[in-house]
């Protein structure tokens, strides 16, 4: 992983930018000798967090319904029954 100032990255934002770009590397940002963040591509931006989040989001839903529908479902037995009128 690359590292880099934020002195250095004001001066050659176009610069990094177009490099992240083309081999998608994360670059490690530091204060002095502190990390203090991590610049990633878009991809992995959108794979890792983005996506990531939609998922999670989906299956909890999913959860929330199946619970939902699970605690008021007749059984199938009883629900023929009454179709049919016995």
């Amino acid at each position: 992983m690359k590292e880099l100032t934020a002195v250095e990255l004001r001066g050659s934002l176009k610069t990094l930018a177009e490099e992240l770009e083309r081999d998608g590397q994360p670059i490690l940002l530091k204060l002095g000798q502190r990390p203090v963040g991590v610049i990633v591509s878009l991809t992995d931006f959108r794979e890792r967090f983005v996506l990531a989040a939609a998922a999670e989001e989906r299956r909890a839903l999913l959860a929330e319904i199946l619970e939902d529908r699970l605690d008021r479902a007749e059984p199938v037995d009883d629900a023929i029954r009454a179709v049919r009128g016995r």
